[in-house]
């Protein structure tokens, strides 16, 4: 399979390629003359959707933002069509530069900036769709991993209740262009890079949306209290500090008015619902593993009885 990307890539980009590997199921990591590549290669979101989501980023890539820039193919196309076991889409990434930093280091200082460069995010998603009309990428709640109701079963009839009140809360919240817009959508700690600079990238915008732009805000703070905290203090301060540090720094770049920060906690059970969603969306129920089993019973009892490892 690989050699066979390998070989339709060299036809399809202006570009020497030598090596190829396979990072998850649609991202591939290549080497060639020219520098390091990453190709997308997915059916995930339709042609239409994959069009407008590159030419967000590479908008924002223009404007001078940390993302990584698309390369268009000899036929001048953002996003090419490649024939495999059937047809898929695929779009060419430069590398971006940068590391995953190691989970002891996203402290405060680091995730200040991440807030600061989420403010600066924000700032241009507004001035892109004010350019742009937004035809194919999707509202929050049209999206599959939303539907918390299908996919939870009914016995579990607690959590389902809460899942109803969180959505039908967020979707009734008013929305104006100060508040709600395109946004990333998933930048937990793993979609950001930082430099020996502290410069930061943002790569994966598959699943950018338009959504409230306080939940960028809470998925990375999300994401450090459940995967990057690792002891050495106390897990409540932890998120305490991270949390002031990201609405510091995003404060430095755009607004945020007190009466949405008021709903942070409410996007923060958002994200766990969303997360739990997904592990019955894509966990093999007749074959759960005993860490999945462990997993899920977490978030049962953390959602269930209303914890939150967050105070603000």
């Amino acid at each position: 399979m690989e050699t066979k990307i390998l070989e339709l890539l060299n036809k399809m980009y202006p570009i020497d390629f030598s090596e190829i590997e396979s990072v998850t199921n649609e991202m591939y990591r290549c080497t060639a003359v020219q520098g390091n590549f990453y190709t997308r290669i997915t059916n995930y979101k339709t042609y239409d959707e994959q069009l407008e989501e590159v030419t967000y980023t590479n908008f924002l890539f223009n404007e001078g933002f940390g993302v990584s820039p698309t390369i268009s193919s000899l036929n001048g196309k953002l996003v090419e069509r490649i024939k495999l076991d059937r047809e898929y889409l695929t779009v060419l990434y430069k590398a971006a530069p940068g590391i995953h930093l190691p989970r002891t280091q996203w402290n405060a200082r680091v995730l200040k900036e991440l807030g600061r460069q989420i403010g600066k995010l924000h700032r241009y998603s507004k001035k892109f769709e004010n350019i742009e009309t937004i035809r194919y990428i999707n509202d929050w709640h049209e999206n599959e991993e939303y539907d918390f109701l299908k996919y939870i079963p009914k016995e579990e009839s607690t959590i389902r209740e809460i899942a109803h009140e969180v959505l039908t809360t967020i979707k009734n919240l008013p929305k104006s262009h100060s508040t709600y817009g395109l946004l990333h959508g998933d930048l937990w700690l793993e979609n950001v890079l930082v430099d020996s600079d502290s410069k930061l990238t943002m790569i994966d915008f598959q699943d950018c949306e338009k959504h409230f732009y306080l939940f960028d805000l809470a998925v990375p703070i999300y994401s450090a209290t459940e995967y990057s905290f690792v002891g050495n203090g106390n897990i409540v301060d932890y998120g305490r500090s991270i949390t002031k540090a990201i609405i510091e720094g995003y404060q430095e770049e755009n607004d945020i008015s007190p009466e949405m920060l008021e709903q942070f906690p409410l996007f923060i059970k958002l994200k766990e619902l969303f997360e739990y969603n997904l592990m019955h969306m894509y966990w093999n129920k007749e074959k759960l593993t005993e860490e999945q089993i462990r997993i899920m019973n977490n978030f049962r009892i953390r959602i269930e009885k209303n914890h939150s490892i967050l105070s603000i």
